[in-house]
């Protein structure tokens, strides 16, 4: 405002956008780990060799969260080593086995139509 040569306080500014419904957006909080699911630990079969030597031997996966206006999403990709492109993902609100059982019926669901 002081390029337009007007000085505002942030009592004035707090004053119109309450008058006007508006309120600031503080922040968002982290989604937090619910430890009420056991945890299944799988044998390690990569041993860090992230170079495959051909396709669909080696997939890797991850799940990530996404903040939006309306909440978090949770973003899970499978990728192939050997081409590293993704082959499948899913998002959702939560975290869920459908979460992951979406991004692998994505790869092969593909496939099934590739085959027609």
């Amino acid at each position: 405002m002081l390029e337009h040569g007007e000085s505002i306080g942030i009592n004035r500014v707090h004053k119109l956008m309450y008058h006007a419904g508006l309120k600031a957006q503080v922040g968002y909080r982290k989604p937090r780990q619910r430890s009420e699911a056991e945890n299944i630990i799988v044998p390690n079969r990569l041993n860090r060799e992230f170079n495959s030597q051909a396709p669909n031997q080696s997939w890797v996966t991850d799940i990530t969260y996404i903040r939006t206006h309306e909440g978090w999403l949770y973003l899970a990709v499978i990728v192939d080593l050997f081409s590293r492109r993704v082959i499948g993902w899913s998002m959702k609100p939560r975290i869920t086995k459908d979460l992951v059982l979406g991004a692998l019926l994505m790869r092969y669901g593909n496939e099934a139509r590739h085959r027609r």
